[in-house]
């Protein structure tokens, strides 16, 4: 290994990017958390094509990571909303 990056062929099979996850998690639920998730995708195929393995796959699980966390906040966020229009609208009557 030379400066952190190993050189010869890769110890396993490229990581995913969960890209097109992250966009959408940070399209469609929640776009504070749906942004480092866009960021860590971004960085996993530059850092296979340099070699550095290892760093490819922390970004590829980081980038999994939050999207889970983005998904999960605009799901609470929007069960949170519904339950606040239906007591708002049955409390209406």
């Amino acid at each position: 290994m030379q400066g952190g990056w190993a050189t010869g062929p890769p110890p396993f099979p490229k990581p995913s990017s969960y890209l097109p996850w992250a966009i959408a998690a940070t399209v469609l639920c929640c776009l504070p958390a749906g942004i480092p998730s866009i960021v860590f995708a971004a960085q996993v195929d530059g850092k296979w094509a340099r070699g550095d393995w290892d760093g490819a796959l922390r970004s590829s699980r980081q980038a999994r990571t939050w999207a889970i966390v983005s998904a999960v906040v605009g799901l609470v966020f929007t069960v949170g909303y519904v339950i606040v229009v239906v007591a708002a609208g049955a409390s209406s009557n």
